[in-house]
């Protein structure tokens, strides 16, 4: 477990970022770019604003360290890699003695964090891990492999996989290659999977059914695109589904893709009801719980990203007092430089029964958002 005792006088004004991106600052009361606690300037990278879940981090996160007192600067780089190097230069070059990055490619900020290395910042890797680099001293996340394993363990008993039922038509999905995350995603829902699979109880007409975990990768979809995966079931739809045959289970890794692939299969003329078929998701995202009320999502897994944030918030100001920091995992997340000290939240399954009492009771979502 590493500790950080960050030193310092007040720091100077947080450069502009790139036109192309999105940048916020302290609202009135947090103090501002030149302002501030003086020994809590924080720079905070997120992917893209085009997912739902990003944005909410993003700016939650913000909010609760501006009304701690200290200076933050929020940017999101559009998936573009070369954009978010850019905006970490920029956070690093304004002073900012911690960095919290959500990468959108965790194996190219290996020089971007020798820069802040340099400059005695502190690196928390937010929800995926930065591969390749010793300059990143804490990762807090959800239990990625357990996503995965709950999706998996969800289909398994939904279609009674145990019992011996079976065959039934399955099409898997990966996430993005470039996320570190996407493999432990799908290792926890394959290492449940495959065996039935194996077995012939599982059957992939499509053939993109990766031999082993390590093979995840190959039906991985790039930036986790809701078209690219509306696409990609498209043509499998198209290509292995004549003569009356259905798919009866989806395994998709997150929200974005379940999206895509709903609506490939309305395309496709599936209607909800008794024959459509499973379909898992991740995040719990409007338009998918929205789904899973009409029957179109059978389920996703709920990580309350308020709790991510919390656990953030609580590591900047357990780093800005120079106290040690607590992570509850110091094992599993080797980057290819060092095993990162980790903050692990547990995930949830979320179904049309547990919307009201898990997600809008919780203050997670409002009514008016999933049309209750």
């Amino acid at each position: 477990m590493l500790k950080k005792i960050l030193t310092g006088a007040a720091i100077a004004a947080l450069a502009v970022g790139l036109g192309a991106c999105s940048s916020t600052r302290p609202a009135d009361g947090g103090g501002d770019a030149a302002g501030g606690s003086g020994d809590c300037n924080v720079g905070i990278a997120m992917p893209t604003r085009s997912l739902e879940r990003w944005i909410n981090d993003g700016e939650q996160l913000q909010k609760k360290l501006q009304d701690a007192g200290c200076t933050v600067d929020l940017q999101y780089a559009d998936n573009k890699t070369d954009q978010q190097i850019s905006q970490i230069q920029n956070q690093i070059s304004g002073g900012a003695k911690i960095l919290v990055i959500a990468a959108i490619d965790g194996s190219t900020l290996g020089p971007v964090l020798q820069e802040a290395k340099a400059q005695n910042a502190t690196v928390i890797a937010y929800d995926r891990l930065i591969n390749g680099s010793e300059n990143v001293d804490y990762y807090a996340t959800f239990d990625n492999y357990k996503v995965g394993t709950l999706q998996g363990q969800f289909i398994e008993e939904q279609l009674g996989l145990k019992d011996g039922k079976g065959p039934f038509n399955l099409e898997p999905f990966a996430g993005s290659p470039d996320d570190n995350n996407a493999k432990f995603f799908f290792a926890g829902a394959w290492d449940v999977l495959k065996p039935y699979v194996d077995k012939g109880q599982l059957v992939v007409p499509s053939g993109k059914s990766p031999a082993n975990d390590d093979a995840w990768a190959s039906i991985g979809i790039q930036g986790w695109a809701s078209d690219k995966a509306q696409a990609e079931m498209d043509n499998r739809l198209s290509s292995f589904y004549g003569d009356g045959k259905k798919v009866n289970v989806v395994l998709s890794p997150n929200d974005s893709l379940a999206i895509g692939i709903e609506a490939s299969l309305k395309s496709a003329g599936y209607t909800a009801g008794a024959d459509y078929p499973i379909i898992t998701g991740q995040d719990a995202d409007k338009a998918n719980v929205k789904a899973i009320l009409e029957g179109l999502q059978a389920m996703t897994v709920w990580k309350d990203t308020r709790a991510l944030g919390d656990r953030v918030f609580t590591m900047i100001q357990e780093i800005k007092d120079g106290k040690t920091v607590e992570v509850n995992d110091t094992k599993t997340y080797d980057n290819g430089k060092k095993v990162v000290p980790s903050y692990l939240l547990t995930p949830e399954v979320v179904v049309k029964d547990d919307v009201q009492s898990k997600l809008i009771d919780s203050g997670f979502l409002k009514a008016s958002d999933v049309g209750l």
